[in-house]
């Protein structure tokens, strides 16, 4: 499994790493830390070439390869995980821009990362730099809360409209992790008036197929809007993780549309998995 680990070596990205290597203690991991900065003042030119190209001295390159190898020797002190190894990488580019970099050229699995910015502020769900990746970026992303206490996730919450063709790709990630540590995953559903077309029924039947060998139940739930639903069922179960695919039915196109520090009504005090809509789609 590869990993990108982003770091603005902040306490909350530091979160989001512990984590991070405690899911995947039992496995063998690749992980990339990922640091990107910008100098605060910068001539046009260096914004035209590379650093490396104009013959500039890059000292802010050195002073984050340096603080990524103290972050290494912390996280080992820490840890000290045979299984696991690290990879650091700073470039001067937007955060953004470089994890969908990262993720094509080393073929990455999964990012986690903290979901609040330098700010914290208890009313934003996602950081700006969070939600940009989530937007941008094409392979599932972990969210974790900075004051979330690290459990297993025994119980993993998966609301669906069954509007989604689902295949192994997308669902990969949750799969995995269900398998790592024997999850429990809950499937939840909004029942309409309607019922399901028959669109619905063949995606829900294959999403069954694909969960067979996986511990996991099915929740018909009253029509209501999909946040409380998410809300009160989290309230009623002990969940570690909630899952979602980043369909264009769900809550995640209103995450973009509003802006950010809107808080949408999600209380997601917990690791928060966004899977990838099928590329076919």
């Amino acid at each position: 499994m590869k990993i990108v680990l982003p770091t603005d070596f902040s306490e909350n990205a530091f979160h989001a790493i512990d984590y991070a290597v405690r899911l995947c203690e039992n496995t063998t991991c690749e992980f990339y830390l990922l640091h990107t900065y910008a100098p605060p003042i910068y001539r046009i030119d260096y914004t035209l070439g590379s650093p490396g190209q104009m013959g500039l001295p890059d000292d802010h390159k050195y002073i984050a390869e340096a603080s990524l190898e103290k972050l290494v020797e912390r996280i080992q002190k820490k840890f000290d995980n045979p299984k696991h190894t690290f990879v650091v990488h700073a470039s001067f580019n937007t955060l953004v821009d470089e994890i969908a970099d990262m993720v094509q050229n080393e073929k990455a699995d999964l990012v986690i990362m903290g979901t609040q910015g330098a700010t914290g502020a208890v009313e934003i769900l996602f950081g700006s730099n969070t939600v940009h990746v989530i937007r941008k970026v094409e392979i599932p992303i972990l969210a974790i809360p900075s004051d979330f206490e690290f459990e297993l996730p025994r119980q993993m919450l998966f609301p669906t409209d069954f509007e989604v063709d689902y295949g192994q790709d997308n669902l990969d990630v949750l799969l995995w992790i269900s398998k790592l540590w024997h999850s429990k995953i809950h499937i939840v559903h909004i029942s309409s008036p309607e019922g399901l077309t028959t669109e619905q029924e063949n995606n829900k039947a294959k999403l069954e197929g694909l969960l067979l060998e996986r511990n996991h139940e099915n929740h018909d739930l009253p029509d209501q809007e999909l946040i409380q639903a998410i809300n009160s069922f989290q309230e009623k179960n002990a969940i570690g993780m909630l899952a979602m695919i980043k369909n264009k039915h769900s809550f995640f196109e209103r995450l973009f549309v509003e802006p950010v520090i809107k808080n949408i009504g999600l209380h997601s005090k917990i690791p928060f998995l966004v899977l990838p809509y099928p590329s076919k789609d």
